[in-house]
């Protein structure tokens, strides 16, 4: 199911996060593809397109979170929430190290692992952007 979100409602996100990707901070001058205005809870379980449930995500985030709002914390091997950034602050769930996004705790780390944030092409990206001070 799709949903309609005005270019009002894109500008307003897309403002909010500073053109920022929500989950990695990756700004969308240096992604190759454009972000997107997407559902922090997903329409098919019940999310709205209203300012409260929609975030700016880079296209690999974006396609690795889908719909989940939930997945597999690495370590305990149970299930947890990911990161929702309309709830959640980003600074209590992650730290930068290195270029790495590291977890602070089970919501941080299952939303690393499900969202793949650290695979070597993202974080080769990071690490050449911190370089440059362009990056977080």
């Amino acid at each position: 199911m799709t949903s309609y979100i005005s270019n009002q409602l894109r500008q307003l996100v897309t403002d909010r996060a500073d053109g920022k990707c929500e989950y990695c901070l990756i700004h969308q001058n240096f992604s190759i593809y454009s972000h997107e205005v997407d559902h922090a809870t997903a329409v098919k379980h019940g999310g709205l397109s209203t300012e409260e449930n929609l975030v700016l995500a880079c296209l690999p985030c974006n396609r690795y979170k889908g719909s989940d709002l939930t997945s597999i914390d690495p370590i305990t091997k149970q299930i947890m929430v990911l990161f929702n950034p309309r709830l959640h602050e980003w600074n209590e769930h992650f730290q930068i190290d290195q270029g790495y996004i590291l977890g602070k705790a089970t919501i941080g780390r299952t939303t690393i692992f499900l969202l793949k944030l650290n695979e070597p092409k993202r974080l080769m990206i990071r690490q050449a952007l911190m370089l440059q001070k362009l990056y977080p």
